[in-house]
């Protein structure tokens, strides 16, 4: 006897094909129109989202540029404290008045130690040439460089050579030994990125000095570090290496500085005249002094804002970096005067001591309150308060790019958007802890007008520029502290 074996026509697998197509058509179209939903929904999602901070932005925009804040409160800054070398009076003067301003203003704010270095100028800085059968001497306009050791009492005279590249040093070897060694090095004009052109040039002011006095050199003159020809000299910070003796240096005005040069090609004898009074003096405590608005959701997460409060002597520290220092809290006002309340902590901090060692970005960066907390993002203005251009990111590519889908909005107040920069120096120690290191890149090519010299006073920045990059900061604030990076 055979086994049952049951076999299926064929035509039960097309009547089975025919029951479940429905079914399989039902469920594709109920996948689908939950796909169209979902799409839609987060269209609507980001069109709305997109459309809020269009909002908020014009805003910005409009409560800034009706007021410019930005420069009344830099007017006052400097009536308060005009010169604000760190370690001065005028350095203290200027703590006070950005604690009381923010304090005032309503802004969570509160102080940090800083140690700074101390070196004062003296009122008497004398240089004049001398030529061989003349009894008259010229006098040029210089300006001691920070660091620099003084003269003997009675000054200092000696046979001045000129040297255009440290190239040109070392080759002039002994010949420089007892002599005024004249840095006669002109930043490039040809360079479209100003700031890299001063990068070139940058490192005559700073290793002039030691390099020179390798050879013997008694003294430098540094040419200063602008692309104008005036009369005003330019200072900036002296790097003394500790194995080499210490020289008076100074930096000349270029106008004399092409004079000097004019002379020496016909009087290779001349000979110049110093008279330096400054000197270094021991370190002090200062502070770091710092505002913020809380944020709502995630206050252990930190954007900053930062610029130096300090500044040079020569002039008024209104572009470098008093711009920086107003238009961070000018961000912090006009996000509170538009009632918004971040989800993370948006804070300005105004260090001190930039220009002689940043010792405040990196004391700031060591603090043990920093163990409580998370710094996701910093963004410095030290560039002037020139017409914002873009906001610079370090690194982080994908950041980036995420950034950069908002470029929309930092369009409409007339600027590239983000794109691939650096940060500066208050602000990289905290690099190391992961924080994205981010500038303000502002119009640049009058900036080395005014650079460290008599002439960056506030009658040179223009009041709407100065907000627009105000607006610029308080805008990419809100964004990191509502979207994250």
């Amino acid at each position: 006897m055979k086994p049952l074996v049951h076999k299926t026509d064929v035509r039960d697998y097309g009547l089975l094909h025919l029951l479940l197509l429905p079914v399989a058509l039902f469920i594709l179209c109920f996948q689908s129109s939950r796909l169209i939903y979902a799409v839609s929904c987060q269209g609507q999602k980001n069109a709305s989202l997109e459309l809020h901070y269009i909002q908020v932005g014009d805003r910005m925009r409009n409560e800034g540029l009706s007021n410019e804040k930005a420069y009344a409160l830099l007017a006052k800054l400097i009536a308060h404290a005009p010169n604000r070398l760190a370690g001065s009076g005028g350095a203290a003067a200027a703590v006070e008045f950005a604690r009381r301003e923010m304090e005032n203003m309503g802004f969570t704010t509160w102080l940090e130690p800083v140690t700074v270095q101390h070196w004062v100028r003296s009122r008497e800085e004398e240089a004049s040439l001398i030529l061989p059968n003349l009894a008259e001497e010229r006098s040029l306009s210089i300006s001691s460089l920070g660091w620099s050791v003084g003269t003997p009492e009675q000054g200092l005279t000696a046979p001045v050579v000129e040297i255009r590249s440290f190239a040109e040093l070392h080759q002039a070897g002994i010949h420089v030994g007892g002599k005024i060694v004249f840095f006669n090095k002109a930043m490039e004009r040809a360079q479209l990125d100003i700031f890299r052109s001063y990068a070139e040039w940058v490192s005559f002011r700073m290793e002039g000095a030691s390099k020179a006095a390798q050879g013997g050199a008694v003294a430098v003159i540094i040419r200063s570090g602008t692309l104008r020809i005036d009369e005003f000299p330019h200072t900036g910070m002296v790097a003394y290496d500790p194995n080499v003796p210490k020289i008076p240096a100074v930096a000349i005005a270029t106008q004399d500085a092409d004079y000097l040069s004019s002379i020496l090609r016909v009087k290779p004898d001349a000979r110049c005249r110093l008279k330096l009074g400054c000197q270094e003096l021991a370190p002090l405590a200062s502070v770091n002094v710092i505002g913020q608005i809380t944020g709502s959701k995630r206050p252990d997460e930190i954007i900053i804002l930062g610029a130096h409060l300090d500044s040079w002597d020569l002039g008024e520290g209104a572009h470098d970096d008093g711009a920086g220092c107003v238009q961070a809290v000018e961000a912090l006002r006009l996000i509170r005067a538009l009632g918004l309340h971040p989800k993370r902590t948006i804070r300005a901090v105004l260090y001190m001591n930039e220009e002689f060692g940043a010792t405040g970005g990196r004391d700031y960066a060591v603090s043990e309150r920093r163990r409580k907390e998370k710094h996701i993002a910093a963004i410095e203005s030290d560039s002037g308060g020139a017409m914002p251009l873009s906001l610079g990111v370090a690194g982080h590519p994908e950041v980036l790019k995420k950034l950069q889908s908002w470029n929309y909005l930092f369009e409409s107040l007339g600027m590239k958007g983000v794109e691939p920069g650096e940060g500066g120096s208050d602000i990289s120690p905290l690099s190391a802890q992961g924080t994205v290191i981010m500038s303000l890149i502002s119009e640049a090519h009058r900036y080395f007008d005014f650079h460290h010299s008599a002439c960056d006073i506030l009658a040179n920045v223009h009041p709407r520029e100065l907000e627009l990059g105000a607006i610029a900061l308080a805008l990419a604030a809100v964004i990191l502290s509502e979207e994250g990076i």
